[in-house]
């Protein structure tokens, strides 16, 4: 890798840090959520305690990891990160809390997809701060108690329902997280194009904002991207640049993608519109159907151009308009 490509990831990655917020003051959006956090975080610093163990529930891109970062840097402790894919045996999770000192925090990503085995032996583990090791096999296997230091376990999970009820009872506190107005998503814009060093008219800043689904993740991609084609065009960042640049990369109006109408399209021409089951849709467009319904489906029925019923999937009239498909007096 050249001196010059080595500086420009290393700027990236630097880039990518300092867009997330350090704290709860710098955080934009989910008031509720940041004033909860506040209080239950200074409520265990004068007591002289671990905080209750924290459940952040949403759909992807709304700042789960970030408040785990603010959580851990709020109380001054290390943040240990981990997620539930990686801890599929219990001796998974058995390691990573054998090496927590006492008032770390342990955040784990989507939680809700830890192996059983693990996910029991977190329930003592929240609970009482004690693991059972068992050693050994057959009716020769002997379990050790053994104790581990206090902790706050943060966990992130876009499927909530997902979890098990005694899982989900351990926690102190469970916050859910909101998408975003285009108001709060136009601060987001705002500071990150300051961070990046893209400064942005007031129409560019509402375009993009307009167009990011609710989602600080998604509003900080489309800005790079903005940031991209102006330097490479060498052309101001405004509107007509916004335009442009968010066209190349098939965003609408409306924020949609190309698989958002690749969706549309295959449910109102190949099915009348549904209902279609999940799984049936998810192969005919070639996608996994834990994508479509965790990170497609949750912006278009909040937009009104899809519908979930009991038999399975419909498009909306709104839907149909949308696509400039003359709706069926049937259907």
């Amino acid at each position: 890798m050249s001196e010059l490509s080595a500086e420009i990831q290393s700027s990236e990655i630097s880039f990518e840090g300092a867009l997330r917020p350090k704290n709860l003051q710098e955080f934009i959006g989910q008031s509720k959520v940041r004033g909860q956090l506040d209080l239950l975080l200074s409520a265990a610093q004068l007591q002289q305690r671990s905080p209750d163990h924290i459940l952040l529930a949403g759909p992807p891109g709304l700042g789960k990891t970030t408040l785990s970062m603010i959580v851990a840097a709020e109380l001054g402790k290390p943040l240990h990160q981990t997620s539930g894919p990686a801890i599929q045996h219990a001796g998974d999770l058995a390691a990573v809390l054998s090496a927590l000192s006492e008032g770390e925090v342990l955040f784990i990503d989507e939680i809700h997809r830890m192996a059983r085995a693990a996910e029991e032996m977190l329930y003592l583990a929240m609970e009482d701060f004690k693991i059972d090791i068992m050693v050994g096999k057959g009716a020769g296997a002997t379990s050790i108690p053994l104790e581990i230091a206090p902790f706050t376990l943060v966990g992130a999970t876009t499927r909530a329902g997902l979890l098990p009820s005694p899982l989900r009872d351990r926690f102190g506190f469970t916050a859910h997280l909101e998408f975003y107005s285009d108001t709060e998503l136009e601060d987001v814009v705002r500071r990150a194009s300051k961070l990046i060093n893209c400064p942005l008219e007031d129409a560019a800043l509402a375009q993009i904002a307009s167009r990011s689904r609710g989602t600080p993740r998604i509003a900080n991609r489309l800005l790079r991207r903005v940031r991209d084609y102006a330097l490479v065009h060498e052309t101001p960042a405004n509107i007509e640049t916004v335009n442009a640049a968010l066209a190349l990369y098939d965003v609408d109006e409306k924020g949609l993608d190309r698989l958002d109408r690749e969706i549309l399209i295959t449910l109102i021409e190949r099915f009348n519109g549904g209902p279609v089951g999940l799984s049936t849709l998810a192969v005919s467009v070639g996608e996994e159907a834990e994508t479509i319904a965790s990170v497609v489906e949750p912006f278009l029925v909040r937009a009104g151009l899809l519908a979930r019923t009991p038999r399975g999937r419909i498009a909306t009239p709104l839907a149909y308009s949308f696509c400039g498909i003359t709706r069926p007096n049937s259907v």
